[in-house]
């Protein structure tokens, strides 16, 4: 361990901002990867690690009395203020992680050197576990109005697109092609989810390249034949997610948006979703509120607002649930773009798939929508990211708001996710992490060219390797709910404390109810393992239990001494060592293994019961009916 440090400074301070204990004192590693602070002052070992792929900035603070104060913040919002005694050694921790933080060639990042000792053939597996192809099938493609081609097989028709694309049948060659020459960045109109209970078809593409003026007969034909891939509606909509202002200033550069006159039977409608900087911007706003020491309500609510940040979390709602409207109520197909076409609308062509498809709140099928809306469709996760030293201003938390937008869904609809909200953490903070092959890169045609799927792991069975700790206990199955109508008025939205403000200890409420209730649930499965060894010993016992009578009453006394954890005070003091059958240590009794079982099970009958009510409470108040 100690021959990976490239760096070791002893006798330094970490600050908590929150509470009122004294700084912590211990020693400082660098190594290849990793920023590592061993607490020498606490009486348990404690390390807090920060990966150097996670850092945003480094910033040296004026002297104080303490020392030389070294203020870091992560991507992943993780704010670390350390306080080193020496300015030489603040200066060399400062400029090694200025260097570390901002590789400059993709094959720096960590992913080409993390080896979680797997094999190739594992490896090759992993990558294979998402196939986008068989999520077309799923959907009835091919069928007689949709196919997937290869007319991008070389990348001539777009080079940010995947080999594979879904468009119309009717739109041969000729249109694909002419249509890309007309589109900004040959970001042509192509499928992305098509609805199969009435044929209405969700498509995204770029800008037109119009003008003022300009039209192009092979586009009006390729919007005309996705029309008519969807015979039950009369017309379509062609949907701008920018603000009318935006998209006329992009007019006057020889692009723009569609002219009604020029395409037959569309309804064009703009959604107002801000552009990538004035995300950027307020994000930083929502970050410094966040950070005040101890603000008052007023502070709080006031640099809330003025962020401007649920604002915009409203509008990519907003924008994904007119789509999902369009396409189930009004059975019309929609078209949706923004500038390029890879920002605001995979934010929005995702979240209207998850509205309409319960598949997509599944583990197996939230890694699909990413893969095929995000990564597939050539989202530039590299630049948004900052994984490499770059264009600052190419930065946005553009996939952090369609990650939030997600958990707000899971507040309204606590049952409908088979995933928690660690779920959507993990993948939030390993799309930083670049630890993972799977978002490096701007498109598919970079990652093909670095060789991702050769030289790098994927995320996804890392992640179904957790499924257990990351699954809502509350999920009620795919097939309880099926189109989700949220409310987007504005008291609907909350600040998501869980993301923005997870690593301050002072901010944390002491209990999590999902928690609770996923461990609940694991020691109910237990308990019926042990309920089925007990009966399959049944058979085998001659006669009664060893002293049943006694056993059965002093559970009974156990039982009501030993109530389930549900107020503050409980979680008081030390609890009684856990065995490994689910009992405490305090709670032993000397019998035989099945009559200890037999009385365990007694025991935690009534944990079971308050628990299934505690589940049909919070079922009847997603709205389904209370059963027993």
């Amino acid at each position: 361990f100690h021959t990976l440090f490239m760096l070791q400074v002893e006798n330094v301070k970490l600050l908590d901002r929150y509470t009122n204990r004294k700084a912590a004192n211990g020693t400082l590693y660098l190594t290849a990867t990793h920023l590592i602070y061993v607490d020498a002052s606490a009486e348990v070992r404690k390390e807090t690690w920060i990966l150097h792929h996670h850092i945003a900035t480094v910033e040296k603070l004026p002297l104080t009395t303490a020392g030389y104060p070294l203020l870091i913040h992560c991507k992943n919002f993780h704010v670390a203020h350390f306080v080193i005694g020496q300015e030489r050694d603040c200066h060399e921790v400062y400029t090694s992680l200025l260097k570390l933080s901002q590789p400059v060639k993709p094959e720096e990042l960590y992913a080409f050197s993390y080896n979680p000792k797997m094999s190739k053939e594992n490896r090759e597996i992993g990558w294979k576990l998402i196939d986008l192809k068989v999520d077309y099938q799923r959907m009835g493609i091919p069928n007689n109005y949709w196919e997937i081609t290869d007319v991008n097989k070389d990348y001539e028709v777009c080079n940010t697109y995947p080999p594979e694309i879904v468009v119309p049948r009717a739109a041969n060659k000729a249109v694909v092609v002419g249509s890309s020459r007309f589109r900004s960045r040959g970001r042509i109109p192509v499928l992305s989810y098509l609805y199969k209970g009435n044929n209405a078809a969700i498509c995204r593409c770029s800008q037109p390249l119009s003008g003022f003026s300009a039209r192009c007969l092979e586009d009006e034909q390729m919007l005309q034949a996705i029309r008519e891939a969807n015979p039950g509606s009369p017309f379509m909509y062609v949907v701008d997610t920018r603000p009318k202002l935006n998209a006329m200033a992009n007019r006057a550069a020889g692009k723009g948006y569609e002219n009604e006159d020029n395409y037959d039977n569309i309804r064009f409608k703009f959604i107002g979703i801000e552009n990538i900087h004035v995300m950027r911007n307020s994000l930083q706003k929502l970050l410094e509120v966040c950070e005040m020491k101890s603000p008052s309500m007023s502070d709080f609510l006031t640099g809330l607002e003025n962020s401007g940040w649920l604002r915009h979390i409203k509008a990519v709602m907003d924008a994904g649930v007119f789509l999902a409207k369009a396409v189930k109520d009004e059975k019309a197909s929609v078209l949706v773009h923004c500038s390029d076409g890879w920002d605001r609308t995979a934010q929005v062509c995702s979240l209207a798939s998850l509205l309409l498809d319960p598949f997509y709140r599944t583990f197996k099928g939230f890694m699909v929508l990413i893969e095929k809306e995000w990564i597939a469709m050539g989202h530039k996760f590299s630049h948004r990211c900052g994984h490499l030293d770059g264009d600052p201003k190419e930065v946005s938390p553009v996939f952090t708001q369609f990650v939030e937008c997600v958990w707000q869904l899971m507040q309204q609809f606590p049952c409908t996710f088979e995933f928690n909200e660690r779920f959507l953490l993990e993948i939030h903070d390993h799309v930083y992490s670049c630890q993972f092959g799977n978002f490096l890169g701007t498109c598919h045609k970079e990652r093909e060219d670095l060789k991702i799927c050769e030289k790098t792991h994927s995320l996804w069975p890392f992640l179904l390797q957790k499924k257990q700790e990351l699954r809502n206990p509350l999920y009620r199955g795919f097939t309880a709910y099926k189109e989700l109508q949220p409310n987007t008025l504005p008291f609907s939205f909350q600040f998501w404390c869980g993301m923005y403000n997870r690593f301050d200890k002072g901010m944390h409420p002491k209990q999590c109810v999902l928690d609770h209730l996923l461990s609940c649930m694991s020691q109910k499965m237990k308990l019926e393992d042990n309920a089925s060894e007990l009966e399959n010993k049944l058979p085998f016992l001659d006669g009664p239990l060893p002293s049943e009578a006694c056993s059965l009453s002093k559970v009974g006394r156990a039982a009501s001494k030993t109530p389930m954890l549900n107020t503050p005070q409980d979680y008081e003091g030390e609890p009684p060592p856990v065995l490994s059958n689910g009992t405490s240590a305090g709670d032993i009794d000397v019998t035989s293994d099945v009559d200890q079982k037999y009385k365990e099970n007694l025991s935690h009958h009534r944990d079971l019961h308050d628990l299934n009510d505690a589940i049909d409470v919070l079922e009847a108040k997603d709205g389904k009916p209370q059963h027993h």
